[in-house]
């Protein structure tokens, strides 16, 4: 009998070690190792790693050059929001994780895109919920498919024995951290299980050409659970976000070997599961009756997409000693950024003030062509008076408080007035090469903060 061989792995980041210790040397965790049992037995029957199912294949090194290359068609689902952040549908072979808090709509997404796919032979595994649960939310969908299959299985071994006999054309797992796997002796969840388990997936879908779903789970942090190297196995990770409280959810990529990692999907939460949102612009502004102090908008770009977006922000007088700056949604270090150009080159004294500043709609932004939208917002803010809310900015604040051009100026401009504005202030220096008359609403070019309060408030 062969000798049992452990070791010993962070629970938080998935490093190894001969033995236990206390602090992680990796990540810096405490009482994260947990001892494995990492002895893989003989092939067993109904692996995919055994042999029994995998086709025979001569792995020999070819020149670059002589490779055959076809481009393979993507899979289109029909989700127009899915299939932008994939990069326009599902790449054959691809193997993809979406991660999420729970109960923020990742088996409800998942599920959906079965459905949705009628004409497609999809094998949906679930770990976690039996079969009548899933028909119960499925009843509630207005989507119905005869090619949807069922299977609540856990052990790697079985769900490789009924894709052998219904050769799907899609693999949802769901989740990831149910599955174990019979060559790993640790329990379900553990750093060896997910590795194992995934590298099974990811062997079956890249010798097939049959795309694998993954619904992973996350950690307190709100990173993905499981071993790093989950992340870098798979072609695709999304992240489901959003407040479960709220109606809306933003999926979004954070690597993706098949398209861009800018891209943004955005859905609402009914009943009946998850709609696509098509003019994401209107749920991101505040509808009001009243104008009010301290609200701007600005034109943002998230990915390839405009977005319109308000900006909330409240300036008051410090009663507690030190003042607070406090931000929801936007980089924090940023607004201390533009709070000191306020400061130096606008002369508005906030160094005894209280800022609170808001991204409504629950975004997190990063675009600096917002830096205008959020000073106007400050200013009106400061002075109490409101902007005027059919102007709309874009525009990065420099150092010296000069207004800089930002990128893909027309696609702001466009969906600017497209949603109803009537001016649109902007850099002047980005406007050298842009044709101002084919747009409806008014340019108004500025160079410093100075023109900027001027315009609005004087």
């Amino acid at each position: 009998m062969a000798k049992i061989k452990t070791a010993f792995f962070c629970q938080n980041c998935g490093v190894e070690s001969p033995k236990w210790v206390g602090k992680c040397p990796s990540c810096g965790e405490w009482n994260t190792y947990v001892e494995e049992v990492i002895q893989k037995e003989v092939n067993q029957k109904g692996s995919w790693k055994s042999g029994t199912l995998a086709p025979k294949k001569n792995s020999q090194p070819k020149r670059l050059r002589e490779i055959d290359y076809e481009a393979q068609s993507r899979l289109i689902t029909g989700d127009v929001e899915l299939d932008r952040v994939l990069g326009g549908g599902i790449v054959p072979g691809s193997l993809v994780l979406i991660g999420g808090e729970p109960g923020i709509g990742k088996s409800t997404l998942m599920l959906q895109i079965a459905l949705m796919l009628a004409s497609t032979k999809i094998l949906y595994v679930s770990g976690e919920e039996s079969e009548n649960q899933i028909k119960m939310r499925s009843e509630r969908m207005a989507y119905q498919s005869d090619n949807c299959y069922v299977l609540s299985e856990t052990n790697t071994q079985q769900i490789f024995q009924q894709v052998d006999l219904l050769k799907p054309e899609l693999l949802i797992i769901d989740s990831i951290q149910t599955l174990h796997s019979q060559y790993v002796e640790s329990a379900a969840g553990s750093v060896s299980q997910v590795r194992e388990c995934t590298a099974e997936l990811m062997k079956f879908a890249k010798e097939t050409g049959t795309p694998v779903f993954l619904i992973g789970h996350i950690t307190k942090d709100g990173a993905i659970a499981g071993p790093k190297i989950l992340e870098h196995m798979v072609d695709t990770v999304l992240q489901f976000e959003g407040d479960r409280h709220l109606s809306y959810r933003i999926l979004r990529t954070s690597k993706n070997r098949f398209g861009s990692t800018n891209e943004l999907g955005i859905y609402e939460m009914h009943a009946t599961g998850l709609k696509p949102v098509t003019n994401p612009s209107e749920i991101l502004m505040t509808q009001r009756e009243e104008q009010l102090n301290g609200v701007a908008i600005g034109a943002m770009l998230e990915g390839n997409r405009p977005l319109l977006i308000e900006i909330q922000s409240l300036v008051s007088p410090a009663t507690y000693g030190t003042p607070q700056r406090s931000s929801t949604g936007h980089d924090a270090k940023r607004l201390n950024m533009l709070l000191a150009v306020l400061e130096k080159r606008g002369g508005m004294r906030l160094g005894q003030q209280d800022v609170f500043l808001n991204i409504a709609g629950g975004l997190r932004v990063d675009d600096p062509g917002l830096d205008l939208a959020v000073c106007a917002s400050l200013i009106s803010s400061y002075e109490d008076s409101p902007v005027d809310p059919r102007i709309c900015f874009a525009g990065e604040i420099g150092l010296g408080g000069e207004i800089r051009a930002v990128n893909r100026i027309e696609s702001r401009i466009a969906e600017a007035a497209k949603m109803g504005f009537k001016k649109i202030m902007l850099s002047r220096y980005g406007l050298k090469s842009l044709n101002t008359e084919q747009f409806s609403l008014e340019i108004v070019p500025v160079t410093k903060l100075e023109e900027v309060y001027r315009h609005l408030f004087l």
